[in-house]
């Protein structure tokens, strides 16, 4: 049997930010298998986030982030639950990434929650113009404006993209993350995204 030393422990709580107690015992239910152990534990980490997403979040900070000698300017504001973990470097560190990745990917809206209505009734048009034009049929449309809408989303809502460091998981992802280390909700509220020159296509934009 492999024995538990306090390095494993230690590695594997700044892996996955578990509390040294979970690393332990799960290190000794896996006999000792590091990539078993952090599957298990970022599988309840997950399942803890989602209990704390319904929690309210009334504390936290507004990101200011300059990119390019200052011609790129981003505000973030991430919420959680306490003033307590919004004044951690790690609560921080997030914000400052997600700050980062919309200086670089430009997203028009939070989520889709965010999409007026008459943007969306607009896009599927497009898309079905487009597709009638090159002589589609009806079925075929359907899947075609269904395909290149959930691209559209994609690309335009922050917590859809790709996230800039790591584009195996979303902005979204990277959220539940920090949920899970932090052991709070946490939530972007809002974002603005401001580049010299390029006046009224900023957009800021809120959850709720």
């Amino acid at each position: 049997m492999t024995t538990i030393t306090a390095d494993m422990v230690k590695q594997l709580r700044e892996e996955t930010g578990a509390a040294i107690l979970d690393c332990k015992n799960t290190l000794e239910e896996t006999g000792g298998d590091f990539e078993k152990a952090k599957e298990i534990l970022a599988e309840k980490g997950l399942a803890k986030a989602a209990k704390k997403a319904g929690r309210e979040v009334s504390e936290g900070i507004v990101e200011v982030y300059s990119h390019t000698g200052g011609r790129v300017g981003v505000l973030v504001e991430l919420n959680c639950e306490t003033d307590f973990v919004a004044n951690t470097d790690k609560f921080q560190a997030y914000a400052h990434d997600i700050a980062l990745h919309v200086a670089f990917h430009d997203p028009l809206y939070l989520d889709t929650d965010s999409i007026p209505e008459d943007v969306l009734e607009a896009k599927k048009k497009e898309f079905y113009d487009e597709a009638k034009e090159q002589g589609k049929p009806d079925n075929v449309i359907e899947k075609i404006v269904e395909g290149k809408l959930d691209k559209y989303l994609a690309d335009s809502c922050l917590l859809m993209q790709p996230f800039v460091k790591d584009e195996d998981i979303t902005v979204a992802d990277l959220v539940q993350k920090a949920i899970a280390e932090l052991q709070e909700n946490i939530r972007v509220s809002r974002f603005a995204r401001f580049e010299v020159g390029n006046v009224g296509d900023d957009e800021e934009t809120d959850e709720e």
